[in-house]
């Protein structure tokens, strides 16, 4: 990872424009990490060119949940490690979620987060907390937030179980354009439970987490939505029994969108067979019939992107039992690599993928991005679709090591990003 030279060429690629679904033969000129050329370009001798035959130039991926555990965990992940990991999975934006210690409830959390991560090669966005303290009660700041950079509130990993609450936070963002992300989780259907509740979970003597427990949340967030027409964002959809709802209300003309992690889609409860703490995630990993749904979910379009829900937990955590260890998983390296491999194999294409990693979550959030944007700092991946390759520690980049993809086989790699002046990847580094 590193500055890029003054003078690169990206040539013979196919540049994929993912929010028009275009694609065409060329090449693109970079000049001290501005977009000057794209199509036919001219360089000089002392031109960079790096050779991007039988590869997609794509732009940067969007990961709208992450935890970069900055304010409070920095022993986790800081803004720094977590840029670098995101950077080198061929993100250039990603926002993070609020349940920092002491979480992005204010107008000054949400600055400090901006001006932290301001020189870093990933623009880091923050979303901020539903309410003060994530205590479910009282409102945050919302406008004052949003004015400071919000792109979104979200209680993350605590849901706002008091449906007045969640009421007023969709009618306040109303006002702002902003999304509200519930995390889709019954506590009291839940109880103790660490992973999804099946014959397996009786077999492995562990506390099952049912399903319902987050189709029953989904179903109330859906109804309030609908009820006031705010927007209201399903994170990490597990369950077949959410994307039927989902679906559903979607049809009813609910402004609803959601998104499914790579992990969800890529591995099952199947996993958790030799007691891993690193597949322990919340929610849990679900069935293959849940998995296959939400496959089935994001190709249909009622769920709208991926997002890697990238949560780092230091080894000492993780090497606590199964009932006690944190749950969460990174991701960020992992991401592109298991998900095209798992979409392509049920039939999506290379393109469509790139589409749920970036069109998807821009819409989101209402971004309006035009990409390739001639005179615009340079925001870029470069896909290898057709490389087999396994993901080894070496590959992470995140200040954690937890992930259960470390020695699975993938199918599609990022081979570069590019972010203005800052550089990664085999291509280029």
């Amino acid at each position: 990872m590193g500055k890029t030279d003054n003078l690169i060429i990206l040539e013979n690629g196919t540049i994929y424009d993912p929010y028009k679904n275009k694609k065409k033969a060329g090449s693109i000129l970079i000049v001290d990490g501005i977009v000057k050329e794209v199509g036919k370009v001219t360089g000089s001798d002392n031109t960079r060119k790096i050779d991007c035959t039988g590869k997609l130039i794509v732009p940067g991926l969007i990961d709208i949940h992450a935890h970069f555990r900055e304010p409070g965990r920095e022993d986790k992940e800081t803004l720094a490690t977590g840029a670098r990991a995101a950077f080198s999975g061929g993100f250039t934006r990603v926002c993070v979620m609020p349940n920092t210690n002491p979480p992005l409830d204010s107008p000054e959390a949400i600055r400090f987060i901006i001006e932290k991560s301001s020189g870093l090669p990933v623009q880091i966005l923050p979303i901020g907390s539903i309410t003060i303290g994530q205590k479910g009660q009282e409102l945050s700041e919302v406008g004052k937030m949003v004015k400071a950079g919000a792109v979104a509130i979200s209680d993350d990993g605590l849901p706002v179980q008091n449906g007045q609450v969640l009421r007023n936070a969709l009618e306040y963002a109303q006002k702002y354009g902003i999304p509200v992300i519930n995390h889709a989780e019954d506590i009291h259907l839940r109880n103790d439970g660490v992973m999804n509740e099946s014959s397996l979970s009786t077999r492995l003597g562990l506390p099952g987490n049912p399903d319902i427990s987050e189709s029953v949340m989904v179903h109330r967030d859906l109804e309030i939505a609908d009820y006031t027409g705010g927007k209201i964002h399903i994170p990490h959809v597990s369950t077949k029994r959410s994307v039927d709802l989902i679906r559903k209300y979607k049809k009813m003309g609910v402004n609803v969108t959601a998104e499914v992690t790579p992990h969800h889609i890529g591995l099952t409860e199947d996993k958790l067979t030799e007691y891993d703490t690193h597949t322990k995630v919340a929610p849990p990993l679900r069935s293959e019939l849940d998995r296959k749904a939400l496959i089935k979910g994001l190709i249909e379009g009622s769920i709208n992107c991926i997002a890697t829900d990238h949560a780092p937990h230091t080894i000492e955590e993780k090497e606590m039992d199964f009932i006690h260890s944190p749950c969460g998983m990174i991701g960020l390296e992992s991401a592109f690599g298991l998900s095209h491999t798992v979409l392509t194999k049920a039939g999506a294409s290379t393109e469509k993928v790139v589409q749920w990693f970036t069109k998807g979550p821009a819409d989101i959030m209402g971004w309006n991005i035009i990409p390739f944007q001639i005179g615009e700092p340079a925001e870029i991946a470069i896909i290898d679709s057709k490389i087999r390759w396994t993901f080894k520690k070496s590959h992470i980049q995140s200040k954690s090591k937890n992930s259960p993809m470390i020695g699975m086989k993938f199918t599609g790699k990022v081979d570069g990003t590019i972010s203005g002046k800052n550089t990664c990847g085999n291509l280029l580094d």
